[in-house]
Parts: C-alpha cells; sequence; structure tokens
C-alpha cells in the first residue's frame, strides 16, 4: 500500500467510507462524488495506479463484485468503467472499478464516443502487432 494514497487509507481504514464489501484482496464502497444513487468503486487491496500495475490475482474479484453491487442496486441500466491515466480522466491513482447507475438520460455517465473510420489493412497490421506482443 502506498502511504500517501487516499485509497489505500480507506482500507487501513484511516479514512472512513462507506463499505459495501470487503474481502481479502478486494475492497467496495459508495462513491462520494456519485454520478447517481448507488455509484460505487471496487478497489483491489493491493496498491497499483493502472491496471497493468496490479498481480492478476488482485484483480480477479473486481468484477464479479461490481456485478454483485449493481444486482443488488437493482439498476436495470449501468456503466462498469475504470480509467487508467489522468488523460483517460483518473483521478484517483489507485486502480478502481466504477459501477455506475444509469437511471435516466440526465443522472449516471454521459459519454461522447467518437468513432473513427479505419482501414481493413490498418486493422489488420494492428491485430498482427497486439498478437505478437500477447
Amino acid at each position: 500500500m502506498a502511504a500517501s494514497c487516499i485509497f489505500c487509507k480507506i482500507i487501513k481504514g484511516e479514512i472512513p467510507s462507506m463499505k459495501v464489501f470487503e474481502s481479502d484482496r478486494t475492497f467496495a464502497f459508495l462513491d462520494i462524488n456519485p454520478l447517481s444513487y448507488g455509484h460505487a468503486l471496487v478497489i483491489p487491496k493491493f496498491h497499483g495506479a493502472k491496471l497493468a500495475d496490479i498481480p492478476d490475482d488482485s484483480l480477479q474479484e473486481l468484477l464479479p463484485v461490481a456485478k454483485k453491487i449493481a444486482l443488488a442496486s437493482g439498476a436495470e441500466n449501468y456503466n462498469i468503467l475504470q480509467n487508467n491515466g489522468k488523460l483517460a480522466h483518473q483521478v484517483v491513482d489507485h486502480v478502481h472499478v466504477h459501477m455506475i447507475p444509469k437511471p435516466n438520460e440526465q443522472e449516471g455517465l454521459g459519454i461522447n464516443w467518437p468513432q473513427q473510420s479505419v482501414s481493413k489493412d490498418k486493422l489488420t497490421k494492428l491485430l498482427e502487432e497486439l498478437k505478437a506482443k500477447m
């Protein structure tokens, strides 16, 4: 854990939270600045700023816990979101998954999805590059 990380302090109980779930590897709590009623964060107890910084075994519960919270919230529509880096809108440098109910057009996550046109050749080149590195 990182001494100055707000989420690490929440995990240690140094900062109070509205805890929804806790296990050996995972902690979930209500967001104090929610986009909608029921907005929750699911975090690994292992500290890392970005997804690639977290060992796979510390990531195993994140989506199942987010799913359980979504079901428990009764949200019919919701977003599951995980940001990496400031340009990707990450505010706290500790991996976290948002479960954000979307009850109507005004509440919840608003997204601008700027799709791009790409040639099949360019996609094929990208596919080969990715496969070679995996």
